[in-house]
């Protein structure tokens, strides 16, 4: 981990950090020394304990009793040494602490980490004296809200750190480095500057209007083209990029459907590799909602196994399959399984009935007994455009090209374009559709021939979705809520 207690990516230009004004903070030589423990609870080799603000060192200080022979901390070195109550003089741990100096920290504050034995009672007493002396205990994320108010990171950049912390897969964890380094900053900026550059065209021809000729102007519907090619077609492809993004970052949800004693459980099981669900010959074994996850060519993919659909149901069965409806609604694929050695039954045109707006996949199992039902059969019945895959869940053979088959149909092109332009969070997509809409309204006005300052608005309006992403907006309320998903100590 590098100095500074974080991923440090590097350093953004001056041109590109914030200037400070966009929010109202108070100014860091004024800002309060906060502090808090930086690993997770539980016995441990190692944790660490996090100082960061104008009174680091003093507190520090106090509390440390250097076994070298130089007496003052030397920045970005780990000195050795004991921490002790300065009071008593009792000593509470063996330590090595660490001093890196402003502005080239993780908030761009002085920091000090006190890496000392993992246990909840030393941690506990250690951060109990450094409080006492004079630190506060610091809010969830504060230390990296600090680095985006110190101008260090920008706000997507800052979001990119919750995402590398909950990262489940490496593609997710992939992802969330390269918005980490600045790549969404870098496409967002180049939009800023494009805007900026049309938006003067648009003033030089309001405010001299008069003064300037046809050559040195831009006509309404060149404007309009300009604005269409050098934004319009960028942000709509980032759009476009939103579904893609999100699967990389938070993973494929399937839900297996049914009738009951189709196999759900057993495909389960054999995609798990492990046998996670019961079952049994007896239909409607399964009563509730079964969820697990595995790795998917670096996708985590969420699976849930459900009750089997069918007509006359008891109580207990209904209230399972209303959650199988639930689990419907938010399933990125459902995987609908028939049983090849039966006939279709009203059963199954009832689970029909309830995916036919779902993006899905039939799979007709049980192909190692003798077949009654055909694919052709499935067509026929139900006109169905959407795949259908034979295989025998029971067979690993099988289980393995139905997972090669979903990762070449539903993840290969979010993985073959997964890069910094992707999108995957619903904040920046929301942004991104507001600027989209603005930039449209602008078009319209101007291939309209006139009203260049209802035109100007509109591109104020998209900078202003633009600046959201990034951070560049006065909302203490939109800081709070995104910081509130980080652990105290990030």
């Amino acid at each position: 981990m590098p100095a500074g207690g974080g991923l440090e990516p590097p350093p953004v230009p001056d041109n590109q950090a914030h200037p400070a004004g966009w929010l109202h903070v108070p100014s860091l030589s004024s800002c309060d020394t906060i502090c808090a423990i930086a690993t997770p609870p539980g016995e441990g080799g190692i944790g660490i304990l996090k100082i960061s603000g104008p009174e680091a060192c003093s507190i520090i200080s106090d509390l440390f009793r250097s076994r070298s022979t130089e007496h003052s901390l030397r920045p970005f070195r780990l000195h050795y040494g004991w921490i002790a109550n300065p009071v008593t003089g009792q000593c509470l741990d063996e330590v090595l602490v660490a001093y890196m100096a402003a502005p080239h920290t993780y908030t761009r504050e002085d920091v000090i980490e006190i890496n000392c034995h993992s246990g909840s009672a030393v941690l506990r007493l250690i951060l109990e004296l450094v409080l006492a002396a004079g630190a506060r205990l610091a809010e969830p994320g504060e230390f990296t809200r600090r680095a985006f108010l110190n101008g260090r990171i920008d706000l997507s950049q800052a979001e990119a750190v919750i995402d590398i912390i909950r990262s489940q897969s490496d593609q997710s964890l992939f992802l969330a480095n390269q918005q980490l380094l600045g790549g969404l900053r870098d496409q967002v900026e180049s939009l800023l500057t494009t805007l900026t550059e049309l938006h003067a065209h648009l003033e030089a021809s309001i405010d001299f209007a008069d003064d300037l000729n046809d050559e040195v102007t831009l006509s309404g519907p060149v404007l309009a083209d300009l604005i269409d090619i050098r934004m319009g077609e960028p942000v709509a492809e980032m759009l476009r990029q939103y579904k893609n993004g999100r699967i990389v970052r938070e993973g494929l949800t399937l839900v297996l459907v049914g009738r009951p004693n189709v196999g759900k459980s057993s495909l389960l099981n054999a995609l798990l590799v492990r046998d996670r669900a019961i079952v049994t010959a007896f239909p409607g074994t399964t009563r509730d909602v079964i969820e697990d996850s595995f790795l998917l060519a670096g996708v985590q993919v969420r699976i849930l196994d459900t009750a089997g659909i069918r007509q006359q149901p008891d109580t207990i069965e209904s209230l399972g399959i209303e959650r199988t409806l639930q689990a419907v609604d938010q399933a990125d694929l459902v995987l609908w399984l028939l049983d090849q050695s039966q006939p279709l039954t009203p059963a199954d045109d009832q689970v029909h009935q309830s995916i036919m707006d779902k993006r899905r996949v039939a799979l007709l199992n049980k192909a190692d007994l003798p077949p009654v039902t055909t694919v052709a059969d499935i067509t026929a019945r139900y006109g169905d455009q959407a795949p259908i895959l034979a295989l025998s869940a029971l067979n690993p053979q099988d289980v393995e090209q139905l997972r090669q088959w979903l990762a070449a149909e539903f993840l290969h092109k979010p993985l073959e374009t997964a890069n910094s332009g992707m999108i995957p969070n619903l904040r920046h997509h929301q942004a991104l559709q507001r600027a989209q809409a603005a930039l449209g309204q602008a078009r319209h006005l101007l291939r309209q021939g006139g009203y260049p300052e209802l035109v100007s608005v509109e591109f104020q309006s998209a900078r202003h979705a633009l600046e959201s992403i990034v951070g560049r907006v006065d909302d203490e309320s939109l800081l709070d809520q995104i910081f509130a998903q980080f652990c105290v100590g990030k």
